[in-house]
């Protein structure tokens, strides 16, 4: 067998022996984790992150596994018609109940970046138009920012800030709202050169934090 497949056939085994030292890591703490585990999920929180492996959801908010519903994407973009998103979202606020939902970027999002420049990258131009929007939207405050930098560090934050308005314009955070369900979506940032999670200060707990245009009546009773 060639060295190079040698190397990746480790690498790939590496991956399993991990989960049976992490498996017996629990055991010794707990011997009835996995039962207790395997009983039910009941989270707080909804987690909608960018896919970027460098922000583990779990590691950085320091929770259990069961605590925290996850879903990811390139640049953590909530898309109206993202029926993965919308499927995810339906069964953590329906079913779930989740109190919080959090849409968290990173500063350095590649996805991001890609976005502020003119490149094509192929298929993904798609999914980044979304991410371009913002910039137009808010253009006149990021193209005054002279350093790059620190306008590429807006654009992160500002990107977020837009999904948060976004999850708040979906039938299923509005009707949630409707029900007297509690339930608050929250902007945040994290920092990866020194691991902080930062909150942007905004939070959405009514449909009333919306512009009118978007806020939808109640569905009649059935």
């Amino acid at each position: 067998m060639p060295d190079k497949q040698i190397k990746m056939e480790k690498s790939y085994q590496k991956l399993l022996d991990n989960n049976k030292n992490w498996v017996q890591t629990k055991l010794n703490q707990n011997p009835e984790y996995f039962k207790i585990l395997a009983q039910g999920q009941t989270p707080e929180y909804l987690w909608i992150g960018c896919s970027d492996s460098r922000v583990p959801a779990n590691e950085v908010t320091g929770t259990n596994p069961g605590e925290m519903f996850v879903h990811r994407n390139i640049a953590n973009l909530v898309v109206h018609n993202d029926l993965n998103l919308l499927s995810v979202l339906a069964y953590a606020v329906d079913v779930l109940k989740v109190k919080h939902v959090i849409v968290c970027g990173h500063y350095g999002c590649g996805g991001v970046q890609a976005a502020m420049s003119n490149k094509q990258y192929g298929l993904i131009d798609n999914w980044l138009r979304n991410i371009k929007d913002v910039y137009r939207t808010h253009s006149t405050e990021l193209d005054a920012i002279e350093d790059e930098n620190s306008r590429f560090r807006r654009f992160v934050e500002l990107n977020v800030m837009e999904q948060v308005k976004d999850l708040g314009k979906t039938t299923i955070v509005q009707n949630a709202w409707a029900r007297g369900q509690n339930l608050h979506i929250h902007g945040w940032v994290y920092d990866i050169a020194d691991g902080i999670l930062h909150d942007l200060g905004v939070t959405f707990r009514s449909a009333g934090d919306l512009h009118r245009v978007y806020q939808f009546e109640s569905l009649p009773a059935s």
